[in-house]
């Protein structure tokens, strides 16, 4: 029976993803098919974000494929062996539809710079909007640029298969003490995705300028907590029953450090600034240093948020009541 409703998971849980892959997987074979038939993607066809969520699907599509083989033969190791080979289909894919296809514009350009303009300015703006002199242009390409570009699909690549990995095993053994961290993980993992698409499709809402708009500025805050939240649920899903400075601290700390990291990223895709969410000392860097006291709040805030989250999980039920 359990073996039963195993497979049926997996099956549901393959076919569910396929459903929902099904667009990123069709932008991906678009681009392939264009580039053969013209030798380029013409602008005006080219998906949005067609990478990295191409790259994205096929990786997560492929782990869960594989979700019953890496637990039958690797027991504790299987998110482990799963992951790897799911980030190195992912890199794979990734790299060669960065460095194989190429954008029409004005001129010829791989994927991977026509991609990075789309970080900072929608295309539709490219041409009329008012520049800074801190901003990239398309020529200025800096592989850099990609440090968060891939930070944000390596976390949505594992968190996703943390859930579907842990529900399985819960399942084929039985034992659910990772039941509620996995739960809020994965609730995490699907919103902070959500996002991500959004983002893709409406850069929330920027308009190509460095101080954005208050819209843009609470999305963006809302972002970059749900990531270090992702990132540190994810952690705390591996601490649950160690001491509170292991199963909470550290990965609050990881959560916190994880949104860090996108702020460091963000400073290199504009050359050492930052997009500001408004006027005054608030919101203004510090001498040098491009971060801001908003910045630093948001990323106490994702390790603060992430600590909480975890102390609630690791809180002990009281024993029951006897008669």
């Amino acid at each position: 029976m359990k073996n039963k409703t195993y497979r049926r998971y997996w099956v549901l849980s393959l076919c569910a993803l396929l459903a929902a892959c099904a667009y990123p997987i069709f932008m991906g074979v678009k681009v392939i098919a264009k580039m053969q038939a013209l030798g380029a993607v013409p602008v005006e066809d080219y998906p949005k974000y067609v990478i990295p969520y191409a790259p994205i699907a096929l990786a997560v599509i492929l782990g869960v494929l594989l979700l019953p083989l890496m637990q039958k033969l690797l027991g504790k190791l299987d998110l482990l062996f799963g992951a790897g080979v799911s980030l190195g289909a992912f890199f794979l894919a990734e790299r060669l539809m960065e460095t194989k296809i190429l954008v029409q514009t004005q001129e010829l350009v791989p994927m991977e710079s026509w991609q990075m303009s789309l970080c900072y300015t929608p295309p539709e703006l490219y041409e009329t909007r008012t520049w800074e002199a801190v901003d990239i242009l398309l020529g200025g390409y800096s592989p850099a640029f990609k440090l968060h570009f891939y930070l944000i699909s390596v976390i949505v690549i594992v968190t996703l298969l943390n859930g579907f990995y842990g529900f399985g095993k819960m399942i084929r053994t039985g034992e659910t003490g990772r039941k509620k961290a996995l739960t809020v993980q994965s609730a995490a993992s699907i919103a902070f995705l959500g996002m991500c698409i959004w983002a893709c499709f409406t850069a929330f809402y920027r308009t190509g300028e460095l101080t954005v708009p208050p819209v843009s500025a609470v999305l963006m805050a809302a972002f970059f907590i749900l990531m270090g939240v992702t990132a540190g649920a994810f952690v705390g899903s591996f601490t649950l029953g160690k001491r509170k400075l292991i199963a909470a601290a550290f990965p609050a700390l990881c959560g916190a450090l994880i949104t860090a990291l996108m702020y460091v990223g963000e400073m290199i895709l504009l050359s050492g600034n930052l997009f500001r969410f408004g006027t005054g000392f608030f919101f203004e860097g510090f001498g040098a240093l491009a971060l801001a006291p908003a910045d630093i709040l948001l990323i106490i805030a994702s390790g603060a948020l992430t600590l909480l989250i975890c102390l609630r999980l690791n809180r002990r039920q009281p024993p029951p009541e006897t008669a």
